[in-house]
């Protein structure tokens, strides 16, 4: 054997050696992305499941199938509170306990008694005891200031802006189911009231749930798109005990746009107090002042 032959096979087992550690890391690679895919279908799978399971009860709610729903909701919640027990994922924890609140938000809302003439103050006993599971799971999943939204960037032409965004996006939703109004009239201490109550009891909280803590969730785990979607059809069915479904597609739609403007600016208090105005004209100014207007 001379020593051109040693040479060539010097360099055929050299690159037989390195055709197997290709083959290897290929295989590991090959195996890795597998094991990725499986924990995607499961994601999407522990996920659909309470969305559809909500979904459901809030449609027997749309129908006036009342007593079902509320057995949905109390089997979801349950579930969701005891589903960290068979799965170790903590990503589906944190939109297990996300997606838990919305049922919660129903069960405290249909349990709640009338304690006064008017219904303003409801407001306050149902999200007020709510704030206490919000501020638990905010604090629980460790999420960060600017994930959650709390910043004053911009502050300024955000609360400026939220008063003209708030009338237009309550205009539409006045057409769409013309509500009654909340305050006997358009006096300054009503209308303080009335915007206390729906910006610091009902935007805050409900801006926390499904943007800050829901979107915020569904985002990391699938991306924005689906996080908007996903989080806006939540907010359209939340509604659905105005009993139309024109109701539940306008406020759909309006949950997409404070969504998009949430992920742009990552501002909760520009969404909360925007979703507090909204509230403000269509429970208390524009039923006044559009009442005097022939055709309305």
């Amino acid at each position: 054997m001379t020593s051109g032959d040693t040479g060539l096979i010097t360099k055929t087992l050299g690159e037989l050696h390195s055709l197997k550690i290709w083959k290897t890391a290929r295989s590991e690679g090959s195996e890795e992305t597998d094991q990725e895919k499986l924990e995607a279908k499961k994601l999407r799978f522990f996920t659909a499941v309470p969305v559809l399971s909500i979904t459901l009860a809030e449609l027997l709610i749309f129908s006036g199938r009342m007593g079902a729903a509320v057995w949905i909701h109390i089997g979801t919640t349950i579930a969701l509170s005891l589903s960290n027990i068979f799965i170790k994922d903590p990503e589906v924890h944190k939109i297990h306990q996300a997606l838990m609140l919305l049922p919660v938000l129903r069960l405290i809302n249909l349990s709640m008694p009338i304690f006064y003439d008017t219904t303003l103050y409801t407001f306050v006993f149902i999200y007020g005891p709510l704030a206490i599971p919000v501020a638990v799971i905010v604090l629980h999943q460790r999420d960060s200031l600017e994930q959650i939204g709390i910043t004053l960037k911009h502050i300024i032409p955000y609360m400026l802006l939220s008063v003209p965004l708030g009338l237009i996006l309550g205009l539409g939703e006045y057409l769409t189911i013309r509500t009654g109004y909340l305050i006997p009239d358009l006096t300054f201490i009503n209308l303080l009231k009335l915007t206390v109550v729906m910006v610091f009891f009902v935007g805050l909280v409900e801006e926390v749930i499904f943007r800050s803590i829901l979107q915020t969730r569904l985002e990391n785990a699938f991306g924005v798109w689906a996080a908007l979607i996903i989080s806006s059809l939540m907010f359209g069915l939340m509604h659905s005990g105005y009993g139309t479904i024109q109701e539940i597609l306008y406020t759909g739609f309006v949950g997409f746009i404070m969504g998009l403007a949430f992920y742009k600016t990552k501002s909760l208090p520009f969404i909360a107090v925007l979703h507090g105005f909204v509230n403000v004209f269509l429970f208390g100014i524009l039923p006044h002042q559009l009442s005097l207007w022939p055709g309305f």
